[in-house]
């Protein structure tokens, strides 16, 4: 029997969530995915990136710290209809001893094109306080190899933009 050795997540450039589906109750009336349903599926695979850096589920429970989201920028690119497959990669663009930044892609799994793009910045927080905390030493030592990892890749385009309306010639 192989005594239980705790590991050192490995960071993938990007991290590559598992496959989803689009719900069909997720459809609006134009007979797509609604927008609000992206964000969920964004928020999934957030999940498996938290569990990965050991701070998801277990963490809030045991340790009474989470993450909140401050903001959001999603592109909405191309549509899904229900029973669509998809992945999300997720790159770490930076972080502090408090906050991350992060650019999400939402692909079709099969096909292989982009859907939407989301990217985030998310606060760390103590339940208890109601207020930001720095990360424990651990949260930061596996954010720090993952951005190591994620440098690697070029920055997204879109990362930073902001919404306006075209400027008139």
């Amino acid at each position: 029997m192989l005594d239980r050795v705790d590991l050192e997540p490995v960071f993938f450039a990007p991290f590559v969530s598992s496959v989803m589906r689009v719900e069909p109750a997720w459809n609006d009336y134009n007979g797509h995915l609604n927008m609000a349903y992206y964000n969920v599926l964004f928020d999934r695979a957030v999940d498996e990136v938290f569990e990965l850096l050991g701070c998801g589920a277990d963490y809030v429970k045991k340790r009474q710290l989470s993450f909140f989201t401050a903001e959001v920028h999603i592109r909405y690119l191309r549509e899904l209809r229900a029973g669509d497959p998809v992945r999300v990669t997720f790159q770490l663009l930076d972080f502090d001893n408090k906050r991350l930044h992060c650019f999400e892609q939402l692909f079709h799994a099969e096909e292989g094109w982009v859907s939407a793009t989301s990217e985030n910045m998310s606060l760390h927080v103590d339940l208890a306080a109601k207020k930001t905390a720095p990360f424990p030493p651990e949260v930061a030592r596996r954010l720090t190899q993952m951005k190591k990892a994620h440098a690697m890749l070029p920055r997204p385009e879109a990362a930073g933009r902001s919404i306006a309306m075209p400027s008139k010639s």
